[in-house]
């Protein structure tokens, strides 16, 4: 009978140990413009099972932009916010909301695009005034770069909060508005079929080129009960970043999720999102990005060494 209880007792061990290695810890994502190659790495990486080896299940919410995606993990309806424009970051921090950074999410601003329908008489952001320039969100990534144009180049044009590309794409095409943003894989057809024009990249704002443009955060409320949930949530990100990069099939992965060709993954990553863009673990010209963050009317002063140190947690490899 002792017998016979100890082997009862070690099988109840032992599904435990597997009911325990199996648990899925839940974690809500809000995430900034669906199918953009760099906002597409948790979803590609859940759909490749990344995350559920790392005891993770992604529960995530797409916005139309950065300023929704802070909004959301500032109020605690999400825990992670993926795609938060930088200053945006640095303004809600310096007022005191409680949000903290976990990683870069992507750094240079090649990628974001602004554009005119084909026949359009604007043929440079100088060409702009009392002309509607578009961004998706306040405190959004494309928000700070707008607010850098008319800074840098004196415009008296309109910036206006239109949304995500979609919106942006009709409202180009049917005159609503005079200057539409995007980011690959969007407005590739359109611009292969000549039916809309570049005037300007996320580069061309001296502010934004080769820094650091979006940041992933958490609620800091949140990472102070959960650490370990996060430090296994960026194990992951890393692991998805290298598998997009290594691995063809990702590609596939990320092609048949959006519903568009290999080709035009690859072209999208290829072309505009260079492995380093992309890779977490470093916010790039930060000492800069503080001092336009005061230029642009971010913040009122620069933050310090100490602020900077709380904010930026960003878990270790």
């Amino acid at each position: 009978m002792r017998k016979t209880a100890l082997a009862y007792a070690l099988a109840a061990l032992t599904l435990f140990g597997v009911s325990a290695a199996t648990a899925q810890d839940k974690l809500k994502l809000a995430v900034g413009q669906r199918g953009n190659w760099d906002t597409s790495i948790s979803e590609v990486g859940q759909l490749a099972g990344i995350f559920k080896k790392h005891g993770l299940e992604l529960e995530i919410v797409y916005t139309n932009g950065a300023g929704e995606t802070q909004q959301a993990v500032i109020s605690g309806s999400v825990d992670l916010g993926i795609a938060a424009g930088v200053m945006g970051v640095l303004s809600a921090y310096s007022q005191g909301a409680p949000v903290r950074i976990i990683g870069a999410e992507t750094t240079g601003a090649n990628d974001l695009y602004w554009y005119v329908k084909a026949d359009s008489p604007i043929k440079s952001l100088k060409d702009t005034d009392d002309k509607i320039l578009a961004y998706s969100t306040n405190g959004s990534s494309t928000h700070g770069i707008v607010t850098a144009f008319m800074k840098q180049y004196q415009l008296k044009a309109k910036p206006t909060a239109m949304g995500g590309p979609a919106a942006n794409l009709t409202a180009v095409m049917s005159g609503q508005i005079d200057v539409g943003w995007a980011a690959p894989p969007f407005g590739l057809d359109q611009l292969d079929k000549k039916e809309i024009r570049i005037i300007a990249t996320g580069n061309d704002a001296d502010a934004f080129k080769g820094q650091t443009v979006r940041l992933n955060i958490v609620n800091a409320n949140y990472l102070k009960a959960h650490k370990d949930v996060v430090d296994r949530y960026m194990k992951a990100y890393r692991e998805t970043v290298n598998y997009l990069y290594t691995d063809p099939n990702a590609l596939k992965v990320y092609a048949d999720w959006l519903k568009i060709t290999e080709a035009k993954a690859k072209r999208t990553r290829d072309d505009f999102f260079p492995r380093a863009s992309v890779e977490p673990d470093k916010i790039v010209g930060l000492d800069t990005i503080v001092k336009d963050a005061v230029a642009l009317k971010f913040t009122a002063t620069e933050m310090t060494k100490d602020q900077l140190d709380d904010l930026i947690r960003i878990p270790p490899r």
